[in-house]
């Protein structure tokens, strides 16, 4: 076993047209070289195993062609990165896992052989575990956490998630039709996570890229007075009711002349907006709500409780997995998966749960001041890795992120409406386990 691990997860590499288009290439290959590089330099006791944990390729954003044919063109279009992971797989041992995306590595043995050709290792299995200072790792890619990518029946090539037809129909189309847009923005399909949020993402796209200039700008001022106009309409119940105005806007419009009266038709427009919508508004509850319901039969949106926070962190499923696997094996002490490419370190009594996020362009959902505006999507890269060793006689736990610079890809008005979004929720660089944590067990087994 190493004395090293180095854990990623979710390279997501391939795909239809834009797809192929890998954002991270050079970081990946300049990461590969400098594992080789330390594996050069280590006494020969230590060694190194890079475990990528699931999703190293995007197998089901292929539709052109199929089974190995997919690994040709992987190597076709990716030979660089090939041939440092056959150089750097001499230096150190190099697993995959299979995920839900390429979950085909796990169906087909020929898979096997085509990556030993390149010194990778490819494990079929749903989890592996590694033994690190007497203690163990839990290792696995995640979707048998998500019900929307759950394979059934894992090893069977026909055992597809429902994640599997989304992707197969929309996100290999999205692939195909991103440079027809005004922008080219439906490459980024694959970064939108969970898939149920696919939809939101798209209106939003739409509103900001795709629709005209003329009707995007015109609508803000309405959208911007819209509370004010509320304000107003309150202000006039109140002086009906009690004769008591609290806001006197007309007087500071008046002043402003042309601008006033065009700020005042705006209001008025508003008021007489909101006045029809609370008309429908009880029948519209309804059938949003019984619209709602239907939907998550479906699983086309998240149950209320599934609902993820704006903030970085683990899904609350996955701290569950994780406990089952502590209190099953005593000797693990750190549980990492991916999938959800939200990078995360989160304790769990002595013990650790781990996110290896992912390597593709994150999105970033931040609500914007106008409940009425589609949130934005704010891009940005977060390339990581975490590093588990034996430092000291300690069993350590290290947070990498490889730098790179943040896309400018938004729109003037994205821009202003995501001023002051939160950033990510920093994770320590160095975080060690607890001598005692796990180690009862390891001496048991070991007498």
């Amino acid at each position: 076993m190493a004395t090293d691990y180095y854990l990623v997860s979710d390279l997501h590499i391939g795909g239809d047209e834009q797809l192929r288009h890998c954002e991270f290439e050079s970081e990946f290959v300049a990461f590969l070289r400098g594992l080789e590089a330390s594996a050069a330099a280590a006494p020969a006791d230590e060694t190194t195993e890079l475990v990528v944990l699931g999703d190293a390729f995007g197998l089901w954003e292929f539709t052109e062609v199929d089974g190995l044919a997919k690994f040709d063109v992987l190597v076709e279009s990716y030979p660089e990165l090939f041939d440092q992971l056959r150089t750097t797989g001499e230096r150190i041992e190099v697993t995959f896992i299979p995920g839900n995306h390429d979950y085909e590595l796990a169906c087909d043995p020929a898979w096997v052989d085509r990556l030993a050709a390149y010194n990778v290792t490819l494990e079929q299995e749903l989890h592996l575990v590694r033994d690190l200072d007497g203690r163990q790792i839990w290792i696995e890619h995640g979707m048998q956490q998500d019900p929307n990518n759950h394979i059934p029946d894992f090893g069977n090539p026909y055992a597809n998630p429902a994640g599997y037809f989304v992707n197969r129909h929309v996100t290999s189309t999205a692939g195909r039709l991103s440079d027809r847009g005004r922008y080219n923005w439906l490459k980024d399909i694959q970064s939108v996570q969970p898939m149920t949020e696919i939809p939101r993402w798209m209106a939003s796209n739409y509103y900001y890229r795709e629709m005209s200039p003329l009707l995007r700008y015109a609508s803000v001022p309405f959208l911007v007075t819209f509370y004010v106009s509320l304000l107003v309409l309150a202000s006039d119940v109140a002086a009906t009711v009690t004769g008591i105005r609290a806001l006197e806007l007309e007087t500071y419009l008046t002043a402003l002349g042309v601008v006033g009266d065009a700020v005042n038709v705006v209001i008025g427009i508003n008021i007489l907006f909101v006045l029809l919508s609370l008309v429908f508004a009880v029948p519209l509850f309804f059938f949003a709500r019984d619209a709602r319901r239907t939907l998550r039969r479906f699983r086309f949106i998240p149950d209320e409780d599934e609902e993820l926070d704006e903030e970085e962190g683990p899904d609350e499923r996955y701290l569950d997995a994780a406990r089952e696997v502590f209190a099953e094996h005593p000797r693990v002490v750190a549980f990492v998966y991916g999938h959800t490419h939200r990078a995360s370190l989160t304790e769990l009594d002595g013990r650790y749960v781990l996110n290896t996020g992912t390597w593709l362009k994150i999105l970033q959902r931040v609500r914007t001041p106008f409940t009425f505006l589609p949130r934005v999507y704010r891009p940005r890269f977060r390339l990581n890795y975490f590093h588990l060793h034996e430092t000291d006689g300690e069993f350590a736990v290290d947070y990498h992120v490889v730098p790179k610079a943040n896309p400018k890809e938004l729109s003037w008005l994205e821009r202003l409406f995501s001023v002051g979004a939160k950033s990510p929720e920093p994770i320590p660089e160095r975080t060690v386990v607890d001598r005692s944590v796990g180690a009862e067990s390891a001496t048991a087994e070991a007498d």
